[in-house]
């Protein structure tokens, strides 16, 4: 049997495909079969948005993510059920029932319950006895008859050459074989898995209940499957993994009992018939279907956890990544440590590492007196005017050290607009023991080479965090508990998503920038850096096809995304693709205005009074592509990350003794989590603001109100001293 499609098939197939994406997602079938169409021909999904907004009818980017993954779940389920056939059918037990079963189906576990009774099993209790030869006895049975006793049917199938030494041997093996075929049933199973998931309840109890941990809340307790969220199901899933935890579901068998005797008992039957699959009903369910739909129903539970984790670690790290840049500034980053000693790296306002150094104002050392002659020094020598304080350990003794060089500066009336901030260094570690920075640092150790990244991701948070993996970035919850390879690639969908919604100036992005540019892969990036050293700076875009590998197709996808500054072109330094240039022309043309006057009052003078549809219909062009130029240029320079609010900078330090119930603080949100966000406020740890304090309304979810890099004004809940905990809220204490 063929499973090759031909064209035509092929054809037909992902017209199908489109409809029942179409449906799932609630989309126009229209937008959806270009969408789908842009993606054959190997366009990537920020071209596509950018782009093609007229042929999608403005889907955005997560949409045509959500289309990409809904089309090779369903290419990869339509494969499957062809693969599916041509086994059924090689055995010759495909029926045309059965095949409309099969192709009729539109989730993968449909296509696998189907096929379960012909998938080729181990030994089990039901193929002994069919070598036994007992099939016969259980077709008897299965046929349900109105007279007849199982035991005195059972006799005729003793034999001393097949091993079947008494009747009771041959009912239980004949037993065994239907018990197999009902949990082979594709319908019983079906009901099961969703009966289960609809009633069953989830209970864990302690396996050891005088140990701590941080799972204790779990030590007795029980939750509905379908009420339990995500979070808790992946820290069930660990504390069960970390053998603490002993997880067991609670369900209504005898429910489950009923259904498959209402399902395949007849009426008439014998009683003694009746009996025996009674027994049989309970063996199946007991035996072989109650521990793999558990399983399963499981496995489906922590796969939507894990999905919910990734989007929320996703969300998390957009936000990250699109912090706003601090540019101007003459930063000192620094590495916090106890023992070694913190790693100081001097970087000028471009990024460029100046001089790197240590001191050691902490314990065991104290050096305090030799750490502030050092750090006053670089502040001096370079003109520092920004202090960069990784969160990692020390960082908070560090912070005070910082805050008291800082309030002694200034009573000497020394540079007091010297300030500090505390970033999230996670991830730099990873990047300083990474192939790129040995490349980027040979002379460096490790250490050194964290100051540098934790001073540049305050510079640039996107160019500095690309060159991490973005797992090793914690800004989520249970990133090391789900998929790895799905949380990879999701991520790298994100960060890509966030390069080209920022857009790369070509002659200063590192190759690990590049990297994630629509088109551009890991080999290209390198060849546009080598090109760079090689040739000098690219003085305009179609320099770039002369950089070896980035063929036709991969300058189509990345050009747009690629500005060059000081291009003789100024639609070079804009995100208009080279493709509506000569759209770009006519309009100028008819505003009687010159290219170089992009960004100029008088342009936008003109452009305020234009009517986009109508002029749309004179360039030929669509109204979304001609809305994208006008915008790009109105503000040929933009930057959309330079539009949120700036960080906050500190000068003083703030103790946990320091606060009291009801003080009003500006903080920033480190993470957000399912139930809340942790905020920054300055002291050692973050402050939680639990979701029922984040507003006066219901809250379905913190991302909803909060996201990373947000500053909020919070107030203090109450101070947990001894664990060393802060409880905030956003909803502002009523006066008196």
């Amino acid at each position: 049997m063929d499973v090759k499609l031909t064209p035509e098939q092929r054809s037909a197939e992902t017209i199908k495909i489109t409809d029942v994406i179409a449906s799932q997602l609630s989309l126009p079938k229209t937008k959806v079969k270009a969408a789908v169409a842009l993606l054959d021909e190997g366009n990537t999904i920020p071209f596509i948005a950018r782009y093609r907004k007229e042929a999608t009818g403005e889907l955005d980017e997560n949409e045509l993510r959500s289309i990409e993954e809904k089309l090779q779940y369903m290419r990869n389920l339509e494969e499957r059920k062809r693969e599916v056939i041509r086994l059924i059918h090689e055995q010759d037990k495909l029926t045309e029932q059965l095949q409309q079963q099969i192709e009729a189906a539109v989730k993968l576990q449909e296509v696998e319950d189907l096929y379960r009774p012909y998938r080729q099993k181990r030994k089990t209790r039901a193929s002994v006895a069919k070598e036994k030869g007992l099939e016969p006895l259980a077709q008897w049975l299965w046929s349900q008859p109105r007279q007849g006793e199982p035991l005195a049917e059972a006799e005729r199938y003793i034999s001393e050459e097949l091993g079947v030494a008494t009747s009771e041997e041959a009912l239980q093996g004949a037993m065994d074989i239907i018990a197999e075929n009902i949990a082979d049933d594709a319908a019983i199973r079906s009901w099961i898995r969703k009966f289960t998931m609809d009633q069953g309840i989830l209970c864990t109890v302690a396996k050891d209940d005088s140990a701590e941990s941080v799972y204790e809340m779990y030590y007795s307790y029980q939750e509905p499957l379908r009420k339990l969220p995500p979070h808790r199901i992946l820290a069930i899933n660990r504390g069960e993994r970390e053998e603490i935890l002993r997880v067991t579901l609670d369900i209504p068998v005898e429910r489950i009992h009923d259904y498959i005797t209402r399902r395949l008992l007849r009426n008439g039957t014998a009683d003694a018939v009746k009996r025996v699959f009674t027994v049989i009903i309970e063996d199946a369910y007991k035996r072989l279907l109650a521990p793999s739909i558990e399983r399963e129903v499981r496995g489906e539970l922590t796969e939507k956890a894990e999905e919910h984790a990734i989007s929320i670690f996703s969300e998390n790290l957009r936000n990250l990544l699109l912090q706003p840049p601090v540019r101007s500034q003459m930063v000192l980053g620094v590495d916090p440590a106890f023992r070694t000693g913190c790693k100081l790296a001097a970087i000028d306002d471009t990024g460029k590492l100046l001089e790197v150094a240590v001191s050691y104002p902490t314990p065991p050392n104290n050096k305090v007196a030799e750490a502030e002659k050092i750090i006053n020094g670089l502040i001096d020598k370079y003109g520092l005017n920004l202090i960069v304080i990784g969160n990692g350990t020390a960082s908070r003794e560090t912070e005070q050290f910082i805050a008291d060089l800082i309030a002694k500066r200034k009573e000497r009336g020394q540079q007091p607009e010297l300030k500090y901030i505390i970033v999230n260094e996670a991830g730099a570690s990873v990047y300083s023991a990474s192939k790129l920075a040995q490349e980027e640092f040979p002379e460096l150790d490790v250490a050194e080479r964290s100051a540098v990244s934790i001073a540049r991701r305050l510079q640039d948070p996107l160019a500095e965090l690309v060159k991490i993996e973005p797992k090793a970035i914690g800004v989520g919850q249970y990133q090391h508990d789900v998929s790895q390879k799905r949380l990879g690639e999701t991520l790298g969908g994100v960060v890509e998503s966030a390069v080209n919604h920022v857009g790369v100036d070509v002659n200063t992005a590192s190759a690990s920038l590049l990297s994630y540019v629509a088109g551009v892969n890991a080999t290209i990036a390198r060849n546009i850096v080598k090109h760079r050293e090689d040739n000098g700076r690219f003085t305009d875009r179609k320099e770039l096809k002369k950089v070896a590998r980035l063929g036709a197709k991969s300058y189509e996808q990345c050009v747009g995304f690629l500005r060059i500054p000081e291009a003789s072109n100024p639609l070079d330094r804009t995100p208009i693709h080279p493709e509506s240039y000569a759209v770009v022309d006519q309009l100028f043309k008819q505003l009687q205005l010159k290219l170089g006057q992009i960004g100029s009052d008088e342009l936008k003078g003109s452009l305020e009074h234009i009517n986009i549809e109508q002029l749309a219909t004179d360039l030929g062009v669509g109204v979304p592509t001609l809305r994208d130029i006008v915008e790009s240029l109105l503000r040929p320079g933009r930057d959309p990350r330079e539009e949120l609010p700036a960080p906050i900078f500190h000068t003083d330090v703030l103790q946990l003794e320091d606060l009291t119930p009801g003080m009003e603080l500006q903080g920033t949100v480190r993470n957000v989590i399912d139930f809340g966000a942790f905020v920054d406020i300055g002291v050692k740890n973050d402050g939680l603001v639990h979701i029922s304090q984040l507003s006066n309304k219901f809250v379905k979810h913190p991302m909803d109100v909060v996201s990373v890099g947000d500053t909020v004004t919070v107030w203090v809940m109450s101070v947990d001293l001894k664990r060393g905990r802060v409880s905030l809220t956003m909803r502002q204490p009523q006066q008196g």
